[in-house]
């Protein structure tokens, strides 16, 4: 099985997309912007939910679902909104098909013609408050933490695998409150659990902070965002947590009574993580040989490949190799052992590297001799000689080993390109030849922030969280500012 990736240094973007398809991750599908989702995508993505759901839950979440049709009226309510999804809806007009009297194939019937149009989601908050309104007349109502796991629809131009589709899977929380402290609590609740998940989860290091104004939610007070850089020294936007203020309570006038009996309308959030987290994923961590796979988030962890030459030594490893399976799952390790006799060692050795699979055994006729495994870490790509009856505990500290040292590494490359800038002339020049994040004085008006987009392609990725106050100029007008914020080429 030969990988034959482009390198990349040659084509980052040319490796990418064929590492994902190669990887069995996914493929384009027969409707254009769209993507299938393969079965070892698939489970990965799973694993990404699990963890995710866990942590919702665990804070007090409950999931349900919505529709994915919004009346087109629903969409017109809050007018910011309307007007930063309207260029990517798809619509729904007529709801039956019929043969063509000529003969010539399925046309639309015309006296099938909805009402009202229908919006096929490009996210929630219009279906979901119009609901709410059903669901909370008093503080006693309050707070609602709903999240729902679900597809939506934006209809983008340019796609890539998992990155940007036309159609993609993600889960979108919304939640009401009864005062603006809470929502706002609520929003960066969500924005370190989505930090933590990106770090201890994915091994991908990120920068808290918020977006800002018009790089903002459509409808949003405040964004708040996790954003990760790639090896190709480009950020990605790997999760957002909105405050929505009374915006969408407002639109859909709900309200609740008070304990004093006053009616008043509720505060609001809405935050979300896609399949774009796979790109992620991808991009951090794998090289030229393949996917490079955090232990957390491998479908499989442990991967076993017998080397024989005939079944009597096949039957001997099977032996061996039984009782080790069984330790490692007793230890909620996840392994498979590969004994299939349509494929030589040397494919499936290719195989699960490209894979990404974080531990490989190998065993034959004189480790069966010496009571020995060869161990070798997808990470280092390094291999050593582990006694039998000490390979369990070896590989446990091996898969949480490689689960850091590849946090550790993504952060020493994040750290190194994060570059502090006060001229723009060097802003220009780092931004062209290093990439990766710059720190830089923005005089804070969206006139500032769009010249330097349109003359450089960059944006201010974040205003950090932790960023300190520091008086300075701004690198284009010289105007004063009080903090740096994050540039960077992105995703």
């Amino acid at each position: 099985m030969g990988k034959n990736l482009t390198k990349r240094s040659e084509d980052y973007s040319k490796w990418y997309n064929e590492l994902v398809i190669k990887a069995d991750l996914a493929e384009n599908s027969g409707v254009r912007g769209c993507m299938v989702i393969k079965p070892y995508g698939f489970a990965i993505w799973e694993k990404m939910q699990a963890g995710l759901d866990k942590m919702f839950k665990d804070t007090g979440h409950e999931n349900a679902y919505f529709p994915l049709f919004i009346p087109k009226s629903y969409l017109s309510k809050e007018a910011s909104h309307v007007e930063g999804f309207a260029k990517e809806c798809a619509v729904v007009t007529h709801y039956r098909l019929k043969n063509a009297e000529d003969g010539s194939g399925i046309v639309v019937d015309e006296n099938a013609k909805l009402e009202e149009e229908l919006i096929v989601r490009p996210t929630s908050e219009t279906i979901i408050w119009d609901t709410y309104r059903k669901w909370i007349q008093s503080y006693r109502d309050l707070p609602l933490l709903i999240n729902q796991w679900a597809n939506v629809v934006r209809w983008e131009m340019r796609t890539r695998l998992f990155l940007r589709t036309a159609e993609f899977l993600w889960q979108e929380g919304h939640t009401a409150h009864a005062t603006r402290q809470e929502a706002i609590e609520e929003a960066e609740l969500i924005l370190n659990l989505y930090a933590e998940f990106a770090e201890k989860h994915m091994a991908v290091p990120v920068i808290k902070g918020t977006k800002t104004e018009s790089e903002r939610f459509a409808g949003a007070v405040e964004t708040y965002c996790i954003e990760a850089l790639m090896q190709d020294g480009k950020a990605l936007q790997a999760g957002t947590s909105h405050f929505l203020g009374q915006n969408f309570a407002r639109a859909f006038d709900v309200k609740f009574a008070t304990k004093e009996g006053q009616q008043e309308h509720v505060w609001a959030t809405s935050w979300g993580v896609s399949t774009r987290l796979m790109g992620a994923l991808i991009m951090t961590h794998s090289d030229d040989n393949g996917l490079v796979l955090p232990p957390v988030l491998a479908p499989i962890q442990v991967v076993i490949v017998p080397i024989y030459k005939g079944l009597e030594v096949l039957e001997a490893i099977d032996e061996k190799v039984a009782p080790l399976v069984e330790a490692l799952r007793d230890k909620g390790i996840s392994v498979k052992y590969d004994n299939r006799d349509t494929h030589k060692p040397g494919f499936k050795f290719n195989e699960y590297e490209l894979k990404g699979v974080p531990v490989r055994l190998a065993v034959g006729p004189r480790d069966l001799e010496n009571g020995t495994y060869e161990v070798a870490r997808r990470d280092t790509l390094q291999k050593e000689v582990v006694a039998a009856d000490a390979v369990v505990e070896h590989i446990s500290g091996l898969l949480d080993d490689i689960q850091q040292n590849l946090y550790n590494k993504a952060a020493a490359f994040r750290d190194d390109r994060i570059t502090r800038v006060d001229d723009y002339e060097e802003f220009k020049n780092i931004l062209e030849n290093k990439g990766g994040f710059i720190a830089a004085h923005w005089d804070g008006t969206a006139e500032t922030e769009e010249r330097i987009k349109e003359e450089t392609k960059a944006t201010i990725r974040c205003i950090p969280l932790n960023a300190a106050k520091e008086e300075g100029s701004c690198i284009l007008t010289g105007k004063p500012s009080q903090r740096r914020v994050l540039f960077a080429k992105a995703y």
